[in-house]
């Protein structure tokens, strides 16, 4: 298994062994974006699917990585943490899993928005976390774009999302990323007496 080097992150693809790296053509070789800022970091990031054997160290990262400032204060709640990570709805391959310097860093996971057939052509980011002490490293930058090559040699046409509009940092990185907003559920929620848009993104493969 090949790593992608935050700062230039190149596209991955999938073998039977999991993901290589495939050198980018100049035009797309530039520091990579992770959040809102320009990358500088001398680890390597490695993206690799999800195993069950990591289900310990998504549980520990699940925890750091989300608080009631992430969105959703109810979450939070010790009756609404989950014991396990995976489970048969989101099993590990749901899951593409970054590591950083050899640990794991953070997580995406892709999942049908709906069970039409119709819709069967349509994968959404249905979670996205880095760890605190990993960030501005590449780590969400090198997730998306692993996401997305695994996603195209599938055969999958577009990739989906939803963000909260105060969310300006997880924004610009996925405009950075190609992203383009289809649309805004106006104060879809009220979090913390202030109510808060929902903004669709997606990325055509």
């Amino acid at each position: 298994m090949s790593g992608v080097k935050a700062g230039s992150i190149p596209h991955l693809r999938r073998t039977g062994h999991g993901l290589r790296q495939v050198t980018p053509a100049p035009a797309e070789r530039g520091a990579g974006i992770c959040h809102d800022g320009r990358v500088k970091s001398r680890f390597e990031v490695r993206v690799r699917p999800a195993r069950l054997a990591d289900q310990e160290a998504l549980i520990e990262l699940e925890a750091i990585a989300w608080s009631a400032e992430s969105g959703f204060p109810s979450t939070m709640a010790a009756d609404q943490r989950n014991a396990t990570f995976f489970d048969d709805r989101n099993p590990p391959e749901a899951f593409l899993v970054a590591e950083l310097d050899g640990r794991v860093a953070g997580y995406i996971r892709l999942k049908p928005p709906t069970k039409l057939p119709e819709n069967a052509h349509v994968i959404q980011v249905q979670g996205l976390a880095v760890h605190p002490d990993a960030r501005r490293h590449g780590v969400a930058s090198g997730l998306l774009a692993a996401a997305e090559e695994t996603l195209r040699e599938r055969g999958t046409r577009k990739l989906t999302l939803r963000v909260l509009g105060t969310n300006a940092a997880a924004i610009r990185l996925y405009e950075r990323r190609g992203f383009v907003r289809e649309g805004t559920l106006l104060e879809e929620f009220c979090i913390k007496g202030r109510f808060v848009d929902d903004v669709i993104m997606a990325k055509r493969l």
